[in-house]
């Protein structure tokens, strides 16, 4: 499927992109061969393929659940602004 600089830039719009004229054949192209793309792929005959919930068919690796960083709350709480009670105080901005 072959896209024109017109709709290219009617695309642009829509979307809000600011696309120079001098880049509307560049982007042209690039979308056409996309498009082409999906076309190819939609062109597969896929009726016997089981459709996967992830791409890998393993278990993941995980890493080890452990602290690697200290308690730093003491001084966070003593740098902020403002605090009571452990928790910080903001300004109040719903009323």
């Amino acid at each position: 499927m072959a896209l024109d600089t017109s709709a290219v830039a009617k695309i642009a719009h829509l979307a809000r992109l600011d696309v120079k004229s001098d880049e509307l054949d560049h982007f042209s192209a690039e979308l056409s061969s996309i498009l082409d793309l999906v076309e190819q792929m939609r062109s597969i005959d896929s009726s016997g393929v089981e459709p996967m919930a992830h791409p890998l068919h393993m278990a993941q690796r995980l890493r080890p659940d452990r602290v690697t960083e200290t308690d730093q709350r003491a001084h966070f709480q003593r740098i902020a602004p403002q605090t009571e009670d452990g928790l910080y105080l903001v300004p109040r901005v719903v009323e």
